[in-house]
């Protein structure tokens, strides 16, 4: 029987991955840093990524295979952290967990808080398709994260 539903952990989260730095038109601001290639994912879930947002998008290079980088020194703020377990990816938003939770809420994915300071939402993502839905999320958290213009 053929399997229809992408459950590997470590492939979800380069699907989210993908889709972030994919995606230099909605989310130019945002880049995955200190990503580990060669991750295995636990059953606590480990660290594969962070997501950050970069106040100059000129600071962010995208490289040749889709990767980026930060130049050293750019003004940036951590929105995410993604772990990867063995049948799902789990992004644990730092930044605007309230925005976090609403939008996740709405695109159906599986979403609790967690009692830490300062407090974090977990998303989880827990099939391949459910990749794209995320985009909308880091798309929320930027606008509630950014200072109001005047």
């Amino acid at each position: 029987m053929v399997q229809d539903r992408l459950r590997d952990g470590t492939r979800i989260a380069q699907l989210v991955a993908s889709e972030l730095t994919g995606d230099r038109r909605r989310l130019a601001q945002v880049a995955v840093v200190d990503a580990d290639p060669d991750v295995e994912p636990t059953a606590d879930g480990v660290l594969a990524y962070r997501i950050v947002h970069v106040a100059d998008p000129a600071a962010i290079t995208v490289g040749d295979r889709g990767g980026t980088s930060v130049d050293e020194g750019a003004d940036r703020t951590t929105l995410a952290e993604v772990f990867v377990q063995p049948e799902r990816a789990r992004v644990e938003f730092v930044a605007g967990p309230d925005a976090a939770a609403k939008t996740a809420a709405d695109a159906e994915l599986r979403v609790r808080p967690k009692a830490v300071d300062p407090p974090r939402t977990l998303v989880f993502v827990e099939d391949g398709a459910a990749a794209k839905r995320v985009i909308p999320i880091f798309e929320a958290v930027v606008a509630a994260t950014e200072p109001a213009a005047d």
